[in-house]
């Protein structure tokens, strides 16, 4: 058998040789440090025969390390979740296990357990302890494939009545006569793997909380014990991941949105936010900031209807591929729906005007309003609502101004996210299997995004399979300040909307063309993103943007009304400001106004109102001086204006 290493060398071995043998033909050293082998797409144990090609090309071959990165990691995740259902089912006889999959942080594994027995997060440590047992007991993950009639003898007489439907399902929906088990220690799961050599391969774990969770997700089933846990090679690791964590809690916006005086959420509207006077405050100054930038790019704002008839939406397409998630009503007869998204309301829009060659482009932009059904488990404050608001806009071109106008979208983009100080990574997501329009369209269109990148000498990733539902798209990535993926923008090309709604404009020819319409969003949702910078900035938001820019803490009683003409003074410049007359000490005032993370705080006493001066702070800088307050306001102002980082 032979097969092509990643530095392109070929590998030779013989037939029925192993993922071992792979690595042992490598070199000694990879095959103590070997986790598991990839061959091709397919990640498999060491311990399994490798595939034969046939004759055909050389498949390619890895062998998976701890320096494998996310792969490494879910495989040791996995693992640990089948130490952690060995270590419960030994604690708590009669137990009876579900699934244990790996996921993005770490892993779970759900239980059902006797009646009468439960499990609460005390009871981790002693589960983790026996987790530790088994881990240093260095027990090898054994598979073995089996009859799926032998399996079901096998779990029928050990009660594990969630092992024996999911063989079953199996039979049923894939017709197959042989299941996968796997076997560490004394306990067997069914399995596909892969898994690691042994357990001793997991070195750190740590069991973070108990939840429940539907067998199946579904609410007519048993309600499951899920305990979750995470897994990495090192302590030091672990260590990081779980201070990452803890300082992802204390930044977490839902509990820094009420804290601040940004926002709240009521059962009364649920999947909405309620805007406090600060967060209002945040949010229009992003409208403000997407109005500015977009006058100086030749938007034009509209206004578009929150409701329409069923017909627009069956247009579109919407009506079939989005339904489920849109807020749909009737009314005289007629069935009609919230808007989910702009698009289809601009396309009717300029389908109500005459258009020319010399028109185009024609850029819309609405930071309207928009509704999603989205189902109540799937809400999570800013970053998953039902009612919010997009930095939304499209625009119609020719072919011909694809490129320039995709570049400058993305000129758009890198400008707005450098108001924030945030680097952001592009991703190029190609026809998803479920889409409208002919594969003729979707060459073009792939085809275009990919010539502007390229013509920009932009660097991207291909996600394949992510597309609209109408066309390909560029997504904007960026990294928060603890380590979390989020995607902000979209810019998307459609070719099938204009087609769908009949857009045309008149040509030089006098001709009637079809337009192309590029879908476009760079903060996404201003909720969403709001939620994303609260969270990536602890909640210390730049001067322009914070909901109090400045605070006047007069030193006593005497000093308010001095307090107050500096207060009003700034005040007048435009700049949001507050004063602080409570009779309590300056050292209060200030902690309190560092707690709510005011970036400037103006101290006025005896000497400051004689000056005509404040002592000026700066969050968590401290003391920076005295100024006259209009050197402050100057200052202020010109932050404010120029929106400095």
């Amino acid at each position: 058998m032979e097969f092509e290493l990643p530095d392109g060398t070929k590998l030779t071995l013989p037939d029925g040789a192993t993922g071992a043998d792979a690595a042992a033909a490598i070199g000694p050293g990879l095959a103590r440090a070997a986790l598991a082998v990839k061959v091709g797409d397919e990640l498999r144990d060491l311990s399994r025969t490798l595939p034969d090609n046939n004759g055909a090309e050389p498949k390619k071959l890895e062998i998976i390390t701890d320096r494998s990165g996310a792969e490494a990691l879910e495989l040791i995740r996995h693992d640990a979740a089948h130490v952690l259902a060995e270590a419960v089912m030994e604690l708590h006889p009669g137990v009876k296990v579900s699934i244990g999959p790996p996921i993005e942080n770490g892993f779970y594994y759900d239980f059902d357990f006797p009646e009468g027995t439960s499990l609460s997060d005390a009871d981790l440590e002693r589960i983790e302890r026996r987790m530790r047992e088994h881990i240093d007991a260095d027990e090898p993950f054994v598979r073995e494939e089996i009859s799926v009639g032998d399996a079901l003898e096998r779990f029928v007489e050990e009660g594990q009545d969630y092992k024996v439907e999911l063989i079953e399902d199996l039979i049923r929906d894939q017709g197959v006569h042989t299941v996968s088990l796997y076997r560490n220690g004394d306990f067997t799961d069914l399995c596909a793997g892969p898994h690691g050599p042994s357990t001793k391969r997991i070195k750190s774990i740590k069991l973070q909380s108990v939840a429940g969770a539907y067998w199946r997700g579904d609410a007519r089933r048993p309600m499951l014990t899920r305990v979750y846990g995470t897994a990495f090679f090192s302590d030091k690791d672990l260590a990081d991941y779980l201070e990452r964590l803890q300082r992802a809690r204390a930044n977490d916006h839902r509990r820094l949105g009420p804290q601040l005086g940004l926002f709240t959420f009521s059962e009364v509207a649920p999947g909405a936010a309620f805007w406090l006077p600060g967060g209002t405050a945040v949010f229009n100054s992003l409208v403000q900031l997407s109005r500015e930038m977009g006058n100086e790019r030749d938007y034009t704002e509209v206004k578009t209807p929150q409701l329409y008839d069923s017909s627009l939406w069956e247009t579109s397409g919407h009506w079939d591929k989005f339904r489920e998630n849109m807020f749909v009503t009737e009314h005289e007869g007629r069935a009609m729906a919230l808007k989910p998204m702009n698009c289809p309301g601009h396309c009717q829009l300029y389908a109500l005007g005459q258009h020319s060659y010399r028109d185009l482009p024609v850029r819309y932009f609405e930071p309207g309003l928009l509704h999603r059904r989205e189902p109540s488990g799937t809400l999570h404050g800013l970053l998953r609502v039902r009612h919010f608001a997009q930095d939304d806009a499209h625009i119609f071109c020719t072919e011909d101004q694809i490129q320039q106008e995709v570049a400058g979208v993305l000129e758009f983009a890198f400008a707005t996210y450098a108001m924030f100080g945030l680097d952001v990574r592009l991703e190029l997501s190609t026809r998803p299997e479920q889409r409208i329009g002919t594969d003729e369209l979707w060459d073009r269109s792939e085809a275009a995004l990919m010539s502007a990148l390229d013509s920009q000498g932009l660097p991207y990733d291909l996600n394949e399979g992510d597309g609209a539902f109408y066309g390909p798209k560029i997504d904007m990535h960026m990294t928060d300040s603890l380590g979390r993926s989020w995607q902000l923008g979209t810019c998307q090309l459609d070719y099938n909307f204009p087609e769908r709604f009949n857009l045309v404009y008149s040509g030089a020819d006098n001709a009637e063309h079809r337009p192309v319409m590029i879908h476009r969003a760079l903060m996404g949702s201003y909720e969403r993103f709001i939620g994303i910078l609260l969270e990536h900035l602890g909640g210390e938001l730049p001067v322009w943007l914070a909901p109090v820019q400045a605070i006047v803490l007069p030193i006593a009683d005497r000093h308010t009304q001095y307090g107050t003409q500096v207060r009003d003074e700034l005040q007048t410049l435009g700049a949001r400001v507050e004063l602080d007359d409570r009779s309590e000490s300056i050292a209060r005032k200030i902690r309190d106004a560092e707690l709510r993370k005011i970036p400037y705080m103006l101290v006025v006493g005896d000497r400051e109102e004689e000056a005509g001066e404040v002592a000026l702070r700066e969050h968590r800088e401290g003391d920076a001086g005295g100024l006259t307050a209009a050197a402050f306001g100057e200052r202020l102002a010109g932050e404010i204006k120029n929106r400095v980082r």
